[in-house]
């Protein structure tokens, strides 16, 4: 069986406006009102050391100055820490069961360790969002042309990872050898998504956590994609989208992660539709687990609205924003929780150093809080309309290869407490999908990775509203 690649309707072009920035030979570009840049050849970041890490809580950042990988899939050698090697790790690692709860799963070497972990007996089941749980080669003409802009561009790269000898076709072997869903189908892997529970899947199914032998628990930020983790094959500068991982050993947390999980797979029937997603789910308060020495809290989301702001996730980060006494450092895919952007001012007027990095794709928005914080009025920008409240001249986008985004979820307080997880700071993750909020309490060794991501991030800021931007939306 073949499948034609589709090409030339998925083309984008842009017009780019070259700048040079005093930051030695970084180029920036503008696309369209977002901000890339592209390392000249030859140029790395400067090698930093390693940071030891906690014991039981350890840390992982696909662009960590402190170590070097080459990718598989390009051959590319690049800083970070390749998270698709990690997660392989553990999975290796399985005695008796693995159990699996992510939005999007497309990474055919990962896909391959479970097949051969169930092969010699060990207990696999996956949890997908349903809008990613049917492999892309099984979409017919009508719905690939009935593709959104970016569904397109996922199944453009789909098409480029599949097709292995580039000849434009796909065919089954490439299909059985790279199609992640494929792969886990033709082994028999239990997979369910969140319709399983006779809806429509209204929210998402947004987790990205793995729990394995009831004592590993590893949350990540990321998808299990190449864009989230490694890059995406149409952009050659690409290096992945800003993303960690959190690796976590601890019955008692796995026993927590083990009861959401038990939630949604139900009895792992989609016929009796006893699987809880979202707001079916039962209210369920956070809870704190000691690690070690460290008190980790874990909440999962939605929360119903019918409960009180105070007792959701996001109500548990304000809590915690409140409580800064010198510093909060934040950076988010998405921003557009007002109540968290009015926290932060006031801490700010209380003399908390606030600084903030969004993704380019939605620090613009109306709905951004980031723009609040800027001082801007998302409704009046052209006309320079502000608001009642002081900017906060230390909020902004990072500078990130074409192709990348900053995907991260995470904040740290005073330098020493993290908040990180799938939660964005959102109205949709707190009261529409399955999220998972992490919050890792008073350990400056956990946080001292953390900071070090922010810090990297922040060296090549843009602050506010670029002035080409400002004029592109008037």
């Amino acid at each position: 069986m073949k499948f034609r690649q589709v090409s030339g309707a998925f083309g984008t072009s842009h017009s780019s406006l070259l700048s040079s920035l005093a930051l030695g030979s970084i180029c920036v570009a503008l696309f369209g009102g977002y901000l890339f840049w592209s390392r000249p050849q030859g140029l790395t970041p400067k090698r930093l050391p390693a940071l030891p890490q906690d014991e039981l809580i350890q840390v992982y950042f696909n662009h960590d100055r402190s170590v070097n990988f080459t990718e598989l899939y390009r051959q590319k050698t690049r800083p970070g820490m390749d998270l698709g090697a990690k997660l392989i790790e553990t999975i290796n690692s399985a005695q008796s069961q693995i159990d699996i709860a992510v939005q999007e799963f497309q990474l055919p070497q990962i896909a391959q360790a479970l097949v051969a972990k169930s092969a010699a007996g060990i207990k696999i089941r996956v949890v997908l969002e349903h809008n990613y749980s049917r492999s892309r080669s099984e979409l017919t003409t009508a719905e690939v042309e009935g593709l959104t802009v970016r569904d397109r561009d996922r199944y453009q790269e789909y098409q480029n990872l599949v097709d292995i000898d580039k000849d434009g076709i796909l065919s089954s072997a490439e299909i059985n050898q790279r199609d992640a869903l494929i792969i886990l189908r033709n082994a028999r892997i239990p997979i369910l998504d969140d319709t399983a529970d006779g809806s429509k899947g209204s929210g998402l199914m947004h987790h990205k956590f793995m729990v394995v032998d009831g004592h590993q628990v590893i949350v990540t930020s990321a998808n299990w994609t190449m864009s989230d983790i490694y890059g995406d094959l149409r952009h050659p500068d690409s290096e992945g989208n800003q993303n960690n991982l959190v690796q976590i050993e601890s019955k008692d947390l796995a026993a927590v992660f083990l009861n959401e999980f038990n939630l949604m797979w139900g009895d792992g029937n989609t016929a009796n539709q006893i699987s809880q997603f979202k707001t079916r789910k039962p209210a369920r308060p956070p809870i704190e687990v000691l690690v070690g020495k460290t008190r980790v809290l874990v909440q999962f989301s939605p929360t119903s609205k019918q409960q009180e702001w105070s007792d959701s996730s996001n109500g548990s980060i304000g809590k915690l924003l409140q409580a800064s006494q010198q510093q909060v450092d934040f950076a988010l895919f998405v921003f557009s929780e007002p109540r968290l952007g009015s926290i932060l001012q006031s801490q700010s007027q209380r003399s908390v150093k606030v600084r903030g990095l969004i993704d380019r794709q939605f620090a613009y928005r109306n709905y951004s809080s980031g723009l609040s914080l800027m001082g801007v009025d998302p409704n009046h920008i052209c006309q320079g309309g502000g608001t009642n409240l002081a900017p906060l001249a230390t909020i902004g986008v990072p500078t990130l290869p074409q192709g990348d985004l900053l995907h991260h979820k995470f904040a740290i307080v005073d330098r020493q407490t993290v908040i990180t997880g799938s939660h964005n700071w959102s109205n949709a993750a707190n009261y529409n999908n399955d999220e998972t909020l992490l919050v890792i309490q008073d350990n400056p060794t956990v946080a001292a990775h953390f900071n070090r991501e922010f810090d990297r991030l922040y060296e090549r800021v843009v602050i506010g509203i670029p002035a080409k931007l400002k004029n592109t939306q008037c």
